[in-house]
Formats: structure tokens, sequence, C-alpha cells
């Protein structure tokens, strides 16, 4: 299997029935393969995803990439692949069968040294596509009482000793473990879920159950595996013996767990899952019960247990969970466990948790995802309010374009006014400002504006007024975006709100630096930074107000204003991972440093800079010609007075540090390269 991965063929599709294998071989044939891809081999999870559209957006996230751009991802993904020696697993790729085809052959096409190994109930239909069927492992033939040296009966008792430390094969349980393993047909996902029981039966009990299932599987398939293409009846037969011998409790929150996806914190199950049938307190054991019976697994992590579902237990539990008329009520109480984390996210954006917040919010983004499906599929109003508060999340991961995808999705459902539609069109606006798309963020604007007139409310008038400001300012009219912005000003002074007064400095501070007026754009940065404290450690805000800060310094010629700016917006941007940020950070201390003449630094700084744009799937500063040309000028600068061949020297020597070196370099304001 290594072989043909890596050698003969650059599209390889494992297939097979559901508890087959496909993933775990997929791993292992990756892990195996490592060594042989120049830039490594990256596991790319899609089972959690239902949105197509998104395939590439998950993709870069599995790669060391960012939604931090203004072309389609798919471009990025392709680009940054084009020069690049690496294999991709697409892992679970059925129910997004067209959109991994056409992703694949995109990126084949780009990237020569590219090779992709999915696996899928059903092969992609790719010419250049080879298909390996999966098969069930091995069984003892027909009358071998004795099992022999066959891999299902391998497993079995590799698994069995897993759930009994001191369980060994004997004479006495040898037929009956052939026979499960005949019975099961050498599945190793039925034949696991069966070696998780032997800590609470017998062999002989096993089988017994198992028997008695087979007799009655016609009974529940129907109802409960409605799925296509249909299950392996050995697995059918498994997990629903599974369930059976599950108590009552453990089977309602199999069901309910289901509504997860990707993994899953404890405390999310207790509030999602509890209420008088399972009470919170009983959660953490009926959770460990689940792991015990290989249902779960169990994931430790530095912010607490986490756990995870296959997804063909999942399906099962999905299909009860609607069989007894919970589905709906479910996914409810999941968007809104979700929406209360983000609104607490929101209420504190500002503040010196954001930063937590948004790092506890992370390993959460599969959640996110589905609950903005489930919004989505129970109508306009439920998707809005989601989207509403959404933006702490997408502003601190960078993500403008997946935030747009579901913010027009949302807005499309709920054309009626609300709070939540203002809201969300608000940060439609400011992200596709973010993506240069000037003419769609005045749209959103002008929506915003007719919303708030409806509304009626002061507040919903000072954010209008902002929006419309910005997107003008971004747009070529900095002065009558100005007026705008001058009148948000005002309404959120006499509201009060705090936080309006710093959004509405930043961006007047910017918008007087688009008019060439840096002596007010400096005044209005430095109101931000007093507004969000002295010492703040919001990491955000700060941070973009800094490096505005710093780049109006370097046009008026403070040097060392503009490195110190710099400098400490950089170390704010890396507690939050923002590889935009970072990008624009390093490249302002590249052009300070060859304003002061420190051209080795700035070189190699130049170097550093350029692998962080191309990460964040960018050119530098997302296609501002003004501050693009600013860009060229000081590395031509930079150029010139090193030579080609020492600044060509420092430029790879920066470009090829691990980012976290070129950070400590950078804020270190030295001047000799590490």
């Amino acid at each position: 299997m290594e072989r043909l991965v890596c050698r003969r063929s650059r599209l390889v599709t494992l297939t097979g029935v559901a508890g087959v294998g496909k993933t775990r071989l997929a791993q292992a044939v990756a892990d195996a393969a490592q060594g042989q891809f120049r830039d490594g081999a990256w596991l790319v999870e899609l089972s959690p995803l239902r949105d197509g559209a998104l395939v590439a957006h998950v993709i870069a996230e599995a790669l060391p990439l960012a939604d931090q751009t203004t072309r389609p991802m798919i471009d990025v993904v392709a680009e940054y692949l084009a020069e690049r020696e690496t294999l991709l697993v697409l892992d679970t790729c059925e129910h997004l069968a067209v959109a991994c085809a056409l992703t694949a052959e995109v990126l084949l096409r780009a990237a020569p040294g590219l090779r992709i190994l999915t696996t899928s109930r059903r092969p992609l239909n790719l010419i250049a596509e080879e298909v390996v069927i999966l098969d069930p492992l091995p069984v003892p033939e027909e009358g071998d009482s004795t099992g022999g040296e066959n891999d299902a009966m391998a497993l079995l008792a590799e698994r069995a000793t897993q759930a009994v430390p001191d369980f060994t094969v004997t004479d006495a349980n040898r037929r009956d473990l052939v026979w499960l393993c005949r019975r099961l047909e050498g599945l190793p996902l039925a034949i696991e879920l069966a070696a998780a029981r032997l800590h609470e039966l017998s062999t002989a009990e096993l089988a017994a159950r198992l028997e008695d299932r087979l007799g009655v599987l016609g009974n529940d398939r129907e109802a409960v595996y409605g799925t296509d293409p249909p299950w392996h009846q050995a697995l059918r037969t498994a997990i629903g013996w599974s369930n059976e011998l599950c108590t009552p409790q453990e089977r309602l929150l199999w069901a309910r767990v289901s509504v997860f996806t990707g993994t899953f914190h404890a405390e999310a199950v207790r509030q999602v899952c509890a209420d008088d049938q399972l009470p919170g307190d009983r959660i953490p054991a009926l959770l460990g019960a689940l792991v015990e019976a290989s249902i779960l697994s169990w994931e430790p992590t530095g912010g607490g247990d986490r756990y995870r579902m296959l997804d063909t237990l999942r399906e099962y539990g999905a299909g009860w969970l609607e069989a007894i008329g919970e589905r709906d009520a479910c996914r409810r109480r999941h968007i809104a466990h979700y929406a209360a984390r983000l609104h607490r996210f929101a209420d504190r954006f500002l503040t010196s948790d954001q930063v937590p917040l948004y790092w506890a919010l992370v390993p959460e983004r599969d959640n996110l995802r589905a609950a903005l499906g489930y919004a989505l599929d129970d109508g306009g109003g439920s998707a809005v309010a989601l989207t509403a508060v959404m933006w702490p999340y997408w502003t601190c991961a960078g993500q403008p374009r997946e935030a747009g995808h579901w913010m027009d999705l949302a807005l499309e459902r709920a054309p009626e006014p609300s709070a939540d539609r203002f809201t969300t069109l608000v940060w439609s606006c400011t992200y596709a400002t973010y993506r240069g798309e000037h003419a769609a963020a005045q749209r959103f604007a002008d929506q915003a504006q007719e919303v708030a007139d409806r509304l009626g409310g002061l507040r919903q008038a000072g954010y209008a007024a902002m929006s419309r400001g910005m997107a003008l300012a971004y747009a070529g009219e900095p002065d009558a975006g100005l007026e705008l912005l001058h009148r948000a000003t005002e309404i959120f002074r006499d509201t009060g709100d705090a936080a309006g007064m710093c959004w509405v400095a930043f961006r007047r501070g910017l918008t007087h630096t688009i008019a060439g007026d840096l002596d007010a754009g400096l005044a209005d940065f430095a109101k931000a930074l007093d507004l969000l404290g002295e010492g703040s450690e919001e990491s955000y805000l700060t941070a973009f107000t800094l490096i505005s800060m710093g780049i109006a310094h370097v046009l008026s010629g403070d040097t060392k204003a503009a490195d110190q700016a710099g400098r400490r917006a950089l170390a704010l941007q890396f507690t939050r991972d923002d590889l935009l940020g970072s990008a624009a950070s390093l490249s302002l201390l590249a052009w300070a440093s060859a304003q002061d003449g420190r051209y080795p630094r700035a070189a190699w700084l130049f170097g550093a800079a350029s692998a962080v744009w191309t990460l964040a799937g960018a050119v530098p500063f997302v296609g501002n010609p003004k501050l693009g040309a600013l860009h060229l000028r000081f590395s031509a600068t930079a150029r010139q007075s090193l030579g080609d061949q020492r600044y060509e020297l420092l430029h790879h020597q920066g470009a090829k540090q691990p980012r976290s070196a070129a950070v400590n370099f950078a804020v270190s304001n030295r001047d000799t390269p590490p």
C-alpha cells in the first residue's frame, strides 16, 4: 500500500464497507510514508464537515495555512502545494464526494509533487484514481475450531486483552472466539465492539447474545439504518447488539451525543444532553461506560477530557435520536450551548479575557460549524442569531472568507429586520472590507443602515454610520468616510458605548492615514490605545492599532516609534497565532530596519515576512497598492545596499526559520540574525 501511494499513483482511494478500517489503514500508510515526502504527510478529517464549499478551508486548517486571503481558498491551497512534495490524506469523503473530486483534480493539476490518499465508502470516479477495496480481515475456515493464525482472531485476542488484562485464548474459549470472528465476518469495528464487552460477559455469553441478535436483525434495520450505501450486516448486528448491552441511560446518551461532531468536551455533553432522564452528575460515569464499550474514544488534552465518536456509531446514534423524537430538541440545545459561549466571548472581546476565550473555542471549530448547519436547518432566525455572535471567533481566527460564506446563507434565510440581522450585516461589511471586496462592503453597509433605520435604535445608528464610513474610506472616499465616522463617534459618546468608541477611534485613524493626514491618524490611534487601557492584554484591536500606528510612523519618518509599535504588535499577535497580523508586523519591522540603515536585519525580516504572507495565503498587505508599493521600495533599498547575493542569503535564512524563531528575533531588536 505504501509503495502504491508513494510511487505508482498520485490519487488512491481506499474504499470498503463501514467499519472495515479504512481510516486506520490510511493513517498507518501516512505515518509510514511521512519521511518519503519532503514536506510531510497531512491528515484532513472531513467527517465533521457537511458543506462541500468548505473542503478547501478544512484542508487549509490541516496544513499550516490560514483563511486570511482575498482569493478563493482553493487557489491559495493550490499555490501553497504547487512547489511542495506532500501527501494529503482526505479522510471520509463519501458525503462530499463531488466536492472532494473537484478539489483533488484542481490540486493534482497545480502541484506535481502532490499525492492524495482518500478514504470513502464509494470512489470519487476520477480518471486518475486508483481504487483499492479494503476487505474484512481473514477469518477461520468453515469447521476450523482451532482459529489458526488469522488476522480476525489476532485482533479479537488483542482487543480482548485490553478489556480484560489477564485474558488468554484457551481450549475452553477458542471455539466461541472462532464462531464470533466468523459471525462478525472479520469486520474490525464489529470485532472491537464485541471484545469490549468481555469485561462483563464471558465468551460463551457473548456468542449467545450475538446469535439472539442475528435472529431479530430484520426488525429494526429500516427504522434505524436507512443509510446509503447499506451497512454491512455484521456491523449492523454488532452495533445493535452493543446498544442492547448498554443500560437505558447509556443508550440515551449515545443517541444524544450524536449531535456533536469532531471531538467534544465533557462539560458540553452535560450542557446539551443532561435532563431529568440523564442527570448532570451522572454524565461523567456514563461517558466512561461508553468509552469502556468502545462507543466513544477518550482524548485527554490540556483543556480537559475530550471525547470522539466514530462516524458509523454516530450515524447509529443519530438514527435512534430521530426515532425517539429528540433530534430537533437536542440540536437546539447544541446551538444554544455554543451560542452562549460565543455571547460571552463577544461581551469580553475587548478585554484581557479575549485570548483565553479564543483558544478555548479553537478545539470546538467542528461543533461551531455543526451548530451553524443545525441553525440553518432550523430556520433563518436561528442562523442569523448565531452568526451575530460568531464574529469574535472568526475575527481572532482570521477567517473572513468562511465568515462571509455562513453570513450570506444566514442573511438569505432571515430577510426581516432584526438586531441579529443588523449585527451580521455590520460584520459582513467588515469582512468584505478585509477581503478587498469594496462594492460588497458598501452593499452590506447600506443594508445595515436600512435595518438601523427600521429598528430606530441609537446604538445601531452609530454602528451603521461606522460601517458605511469605513466602506467609503476603503473604496477611495476618505472625506465622506470621515464625516460618517465622526457622526458615529458622537453617537457612541452620547450612549456611553465604550467598545464602539474603541472601534471608531481605530477606524478614524485608518481613514486619516489613508487620506494622508498622519498627525490626525496618530492621534486617533493613541486615543484607541488609551480607551483600551495602558498595558492592555487585549490582543486583536490593540495589535492592529499598533501596526497602523507603526505604518504612520514610518510614513512620517519616526523609525524608532515604528519599531517599538511593530515589536509590541507582533508579541500580541503571536498569542493568537495570527498569521496575517504577524506578516504585517514583520513587514513593518523590516521597513523600519531598512529606513534606519539596518540592512542585514531588514533582509532577514523581509524573508521571515514573506514566509508568513505565504502561509496566510495573501500577498503583502492583502493587495493594498500603497502599502504594497512601500513594501517593494524598502526591500529594494535593502537589496541595493547589501547586493543581490547577500540579500538573497539573508532573505532565504529568514524565510526558512520556524515562526517562533522569527518572532523571537524580531521582538529582540537585535541586528545580527540567528
